[in-house]
C-alpha cells in the first residue's frame, strides 16, 4: 500500500475508530477521525483526502448524504468514498453508488476485505 495517502473516517462507534485509525496508520496513510457527518462533511470540504471511509448511520448528517454532499460540492476534486453499513450491503450498493461512493462494505468486516476495497478504490 503506498504511504502518505490521506484517509478520513467518519463512524459514530469510537471501537471502530480506534481499530481502522490504528490499521491505517500503520500502513502509513495520514488518518483524521470524525465522529459524525456534519464533522465529516467540514473536513472533507477544508482538508484534502484521497479517501473517505463513512458510515451510513451517524448523528446529524447519515454517510449517504455525507457522500453526496461531497461529490457535489468537490466535483472531480472529491476523494473516493467506501460506505460502511451494518445494513444488507447487496440491496444498499445502488445507494451507495448513487450518493457518489465507489464502493461499499458490510459490517462487520475484516480488516483484509477493507484493505482489499481501499486498494482497489485508490488505484490510479
Amino acid at each position: 500500500m503506498e504511504s502518505g495517502k490521506r484517509i478520513l473516517i467518519a463512524d459514530d462507534d469510537p471501537d471502530i475508530i480506534d481499530l481502522l485509525e490504528t490499521y491505517f496508520k500503520r500502513l502509513g496513510f495520514y488518518v483524521t477521525a470524525k465522529v459524525n457527518g456534519k464533522e465529516a462533511l467540514q473536513a472533507a470540504e477544508t482538508e484534502k483526502f484521497d479517501l473517505v471511509l463513512l458510515d451510513v448511520m451517524m448523528p446529524y448528517i447519515d454517510g449517504y448524504h455525507v457522500a453526496s454532499e461531497i461529490t457535489s460540492r468537490l466535483g472531480v476534486e472529491a476523494p473516493k468514498i467506501i460506505i460502511m453499513t451494518s445494513r444488507d450491503v447487496t440491496s444498499e450498493r445502488g445507494i451507495a453508488l448513487l450518493s457518489g461512493a465507489s464502493d461499499a462494505v458490510q459490517k462487520p468486516f475484516s480488516l483484509e476485505e477493507l484493505d482489499a476495497k481501499v486498494k482497489a478504490a485508490l488505484e490510479p
